[in-house]
Formats: C-alpha cells, sequence, structure tokens
C-alpha cells in the first residue's frame, strides 16, 4: 500500500473521533456511537398493547442470540479500494465510501467485479445454527445505496449490476426457513450514498454522514423524495420477496414522525407479526438497540446489544483482533442477565466466506451452548444481587424455582455466596449434574466448590429453590 503525506494526514483526521459511523469498530463498552439517531436513549412509544407486543416477540425473547451479517461492495477488496498505481487504499471500514470520499460512478464500478462464488446459504445458516445462533439478520441496503438483493425499483442491485446474478437474500431467507431459523434484513434508513437526496446535519465531530463531493449542496437535498422513491419502495420489496421476521433500520437521521410512523404501519399492513427495531425512528419500534455495548443495568422495554466479532462490520483485511470464546460466552450471559438479546457480527469476504476465524470461534460458542443452553434461551433476569463472581439467570419455564448461576471468578477460598437466598432444595453443576454442598443463613446461600474449575468459559450452576 503506497502511503503518501496526503494519506497519512487524512488517517488522521479520521481516527480523531471514532464515532464517525453509525457502526463503530470499537471495543469498548463505553464509547459514544453515533447511531444517527436522536432519540437513542429515549423509552419507545408504544403504538400496540402490551399483550399484542410480548406475543410478537415472544419467540426473539427465547432466541436470546442471533447473528449479524454485513456484507456489501465493501468487502471486495476487504474495505480497501485500488488506486490508479495498483495499491490499495485504505476504506478504515465499511463506509469506504464516505471515508475515502470515492465517487459514486467510481464505487459502482466495484458491482463489475463482485462475483461471490463461494457463497452458499445453507452453510452460512449452518455456522449460525452450530454457533447456537436462532436468527440471522443481513445487510439487505448499507449506506453505500447498494441493494444486496433484487429491486424492482433500482436497477443498482446485485442481480443487475453484477456479474454473479444472484440474489443471496432470496437463498439466506429459504435456507434459514428451512433450517428452523428466524430470518431478518437490515436497512439503513436515513444514509444513502448513491442518492442525491439523502441529506444529514453535521455531527458533533463537524462531518456530515451524508455524500457531499458527488452532491455538495446539502439544502437543495429533500429527504421525502429519497423516501418516498427509495425507501418506502424498497421496504415494500423486502417484505413482499423475502417475508422478513425482523426489520432492522439503521441511522434514522432526517426522517420526520409521520414517516416513520407511515413506514411502520405499511411494515404491520404487509406483515403483523414482523418485529421493528427501534432505528426506524423517532422513538417507535418493538425494541431498542445498543451498539457495541452492554447496558449497566439493561433497560426496561425489550432491547438488543448488536457487537462485533472482530474490530469492524464488514470484512476489513488484515483485522485479526478476533474476540475469544470466553468473551463471547460471557457477553451473552451478561446480556441475558439484564434482559436482552445479543445480536452477534461476522463479516463475510468478498468472495462469500465467512471468515475461518469467526467459524471456529463460534463453533466453541455453539459447544457451550449445547451443555448451557437452558440457562440461555428463553431466560430472564433475576431480582437478586449482582453478584462480584459472575452473573444470575431466570429459567424461562420455570422462573420461580430454577436459578443458574454463571461462575466467572472462581473464589479463591471455595465458597460461593449468592445473596437474597434463604432456601433451596438442590444445588448442582449443569454440565455433569453433580450436586454440591449448600447452606443459607441469614447473609444468603453459600456453595462449596471443588479446586478445580469445570469450565473456564463459564461454569454454570442449576440451583432449584
Amino acid at each position: 500500500m503506497k502511503i503518501t503525506p496526503l494519506l497519512l494526514l487524512i488517517l488522521a483526521l479520521l481516527f480523531i473521533n471514532d464515532s464517525i459511523c453509525a457502526q463503530n469498530s470499537v471495543e469498548s463498552t463505553k464509547v459514544l456511537i453515533d447511531t444517527g439517531d436522536s432519540h437513542a436513549n429515549q423509552n419507545l412509544i408504544k403504538l400496540d398493547t402490551e399483550a399484542n407486543s410480548a406475543s410478537r416477540l415472544a419467540w426473539w425473547s427465547d432466541a436470546r442470540f442471533g447473528m449479524f451479517i454485513h456484507w456489501g461492495l465493501y468487502s471486495q477488496w476487504g474495505c480497501h479500494y485500488p488506486s490508479a498505481d495498483g495499491s490499495l487504499r485504505d476504506g478504515l471500514g465499511e463506509h469506504m465510501m464516505l471515508r475515502l470520499k470515492i465517487p459514486r460512478a467510481e464505487y459502482a464500478k466495484i458491482a463489475d467485479v463482485f462475483n461471490p462464488t463461494q457463497f452458499d446459504a445453507e452453510k452460512w445458516v449452518k455456522i449460525a445454527s452450530q454457533a447456537g445462533m436462532k436468527y440471522i439478520v443481513i445487510t439487505s441496503k448499507h449506506h453505500d445505496g447498494f441493494a444486496m438483493f433484487n429491486s424492482p425499483s433500482s436497477d443498482y442491485n446485485i442481480v443487475k449490476r453484477t456479474p454473479w446474478k444472484k440474489d443471496p437474500i432470496k437463498e439466506l431467507a429459504d435456507a434459514c426457513r428451512h433450517a428452523g431459523l428466524k430470518f431478518g434484513v437490515y436497512y439503513s434508513l436515513g444514509r444513502d450514498w448513491d442518492d442525491p437526496n439523502c441529506p444529514t446535519d453535521i455531527k458533533p465531530d463537524g462531518w456530515r454522514r451524508s455524500n457531499t463531493w458527488d452532491f455538495p449542496d446539502e439544502k437543495k437535498k429533500l429527504f421525502r423524495i429519497y423516501y418516498e422513491n427509495k425507501v418506502k419502495p424498497q421496504v415494500q420489496e423486502l417484505m413482499q420477496q423475502y417475508h422478513p421476521d425482523i426489520l432492522w433500520f439503521d441511522t434514522p437521521e432526517k426522517i420526520n414522525s409521520k414517516q416513520s410512523k407511515e413506514l411502520f404501519t405499511l411494515i404491520r399492513n404487509l406483515n403483523p407479526e414482523c418485529i421493528v427495531n427501534q432505528r426506524i425512528g423517532n422513538r417507535f419500534g418493538d425494541y431498542r438497540v445498543a451498539e457495541q455495548e452492554i447496558p449497566a443495568s439493561g433497560w426496561l422495554d425489550p432491547w438488543e446489544t448488536c457487537m462485533t466479532l472482530n474490530k469492524h462490520w464488514g470484512y476489513y483485511l488484515g483485522d485479526e483482533e478476533f474476540k475469544s470464546p470466553q468473551t463471547v460466552i460471557r457477553n451473552l450471559i451478561d446480556i441475558v442477565s439484564k434482559g436482552g438479546n445479543l445480536l452477534l457480527n461476522v463479516g463475510p469476504t468478498g468472495q462469500g466466506v465467512i471468515p475461518e476465524q469467526s467459524v471456529s470461534r463460534l463453533e466453541i460458542v455453539g459447544n457451550w451452548l449445547k451443555l448451557n443452553g437452558v440457562s440461555i434461551y428463553g431466560a430472564k433476569q433475576s431480582n437478586l444481587p449482582v453478584p462480584g463472581w459472575g452473573r444470575l439467570t431466570l429459567s424461562a419455564k420455570d422462573p420461580k424455582h430454577r436459578l443458574f448461576l454463571h461462575v466467572f471468578d472462581w473464589p479463591k477460598n471455595g465458597i460461593l455466596t449468592v445473596k437474597g437466598i434463604s432456601h433451596v432444595n438442590s444445588v448442582k453443576f449443569i454440565n455433569d449434574s453433580s450436586v454440591l454442598d449448600s447452606q443459607c443463613d441469614a447473609d444468603g446461600l453459600h456453595v462449596r466448590l471443588p479446586s478445580r474449575v469445570p469450565d473456564p468459559l463459564s461454569t454454570t450452576i442449576e440451583v432449584y429453590l
């Protein structure tokens, strides 16, 4: 890669604020994320009864764990872009069109060589299923404006513009249903760098998130034209062609309350059971979204954390900083213990392959869930104090009498204490059902543990109250 002084300056400026994108490549759980949603930290406005909402979300609340897939033209060279001399310019992530200010006509040429012949929808679904994931959400259109589905309203799509000429959204939807997984599509709502009528506000870091290099006059951009001519037709196409169980919007930006509600109603009329996330905008949606973070105490509304497995959402050449299986498992436990879901992201290559580093880690997570899944799927938040040694979850089927202790840090004195418990019927390891000695007193439940840690990833103890 050729590094010039100008490129170094650009890279330095871009790294000043990691929140430049809606989905940043960060690992900290305390970083400020620019979601493009001015209402991100507010409770939802309910447009349905509690009973109807709970019924619609029932499968999702039981699932607890899903796969997020970011895949698009940016995947072709691993979020890098060829220079005239053949060297690769670092796009720093799936937002490379914005970061490198690639003209739309030039960016569109990536479609001419995008030919993911190794794509195998059944294999992707098998990877998710073996990881213990119960649903998949894939990018149908990211901020670059390119449709990864056969869109009748726009020829700028994977079927019409690439030599591959296949519809991966259809193949993945069919594969999910065949395997018993739920299926969802991501749609970039308020950011579209191919559309001349998609403006954004100036962010606190001084940057806009719209295409200002092809279309510099933001005042001439009319969001309603983009909304009527692209958003509504494509959302309707996604609903009618693929019948998703989830419509996962991103970056609502300039959409107003009337438009968010209209879009929500359009989806409900086409499929009353389709779940919609918070980023449809203006506090509507069935559940809230936390990005790259785990809320300290969870939220009152149903919620989900979306998180990357390494440092980027889309496949990024050279990114080897993957989370360990232990980190993934403990994040999942932490989230479920607070009443949430984990949507864990993978970024397939331009050839259509989920990287082996992702697959091998997910396989370990899946093996853990085969033994411990009863403490995760459908599990609920406990009202007991959060222990310093780990987390607690309640059984979905018997929340009044069945508690799970997730031990992250093995006590040096061999005694595990759970405050707030005055009586138990039995205490045992979940992996081999071996019974553990225990007693209750005014300080709570005390469990005597062996010196050897049964599972260094996370040991689960089942308590019948």
